[in-house]
């Protein structure tokens, strides 16, 4: 009978990443961070929720500041030296994510505005009668 011997360590295989791509999604309620590399594929996010924050402190630049800091802890480990930043969404923890981002040491190579913008696309809806 052949022993399995136990494997050390994570299954996961850990890629060396020199440049990537950093999605701030930042909305009334909520700011997602989303690290990914230069063809898409995710490598790291964190949420203003998924750090502890709750209700509307999730909307705060403080709660958009840890956030970013926690998806950029595990893609330094990985060697990311370069990033691009695209922001998108009207909330508070657009500014602060950036600051976190910028006090990370990653050399950011542009930063873009990614809003969607509609040219009066869709008819709002009609107006609330109290």
């Amino acid at each position: 009978m052949a022993k399995t011997i136990p494997r050390i360590g994570s299954r996961k295989n850990t890629r060396r990443i020199p440049k990537g791509v950093i999605h701030v999604q930042a909305s009334f309620n909520n700011t997602i961070v989303t690290v990914t590399d230069v063809t898409g594929r995710v490598v790291s996010w964190s949420s203003a929720g998924t750090c502890g924050f709750r209700g509307t402190k999730r909307s705060t630049p403080f709660a958009a500041q840890t956030a970013a800091g926690n998806a950029i802890r595990t893609v330094l480990d990985q060697g990311m030296q370069r990033a691009e930043v695209m922001i998108k969404g009207p909330g508070l923890g657009r500014d602060a994510a950036l600051r976190a981002i910028r006090k990370s040491g990653i050399l950011l190579t542009f930063v873009r505005d990614v809003t969607p913008m509609p040219h009066n696309g869709c008819r709002p809806p009609k107006k609330r009668r109290v």
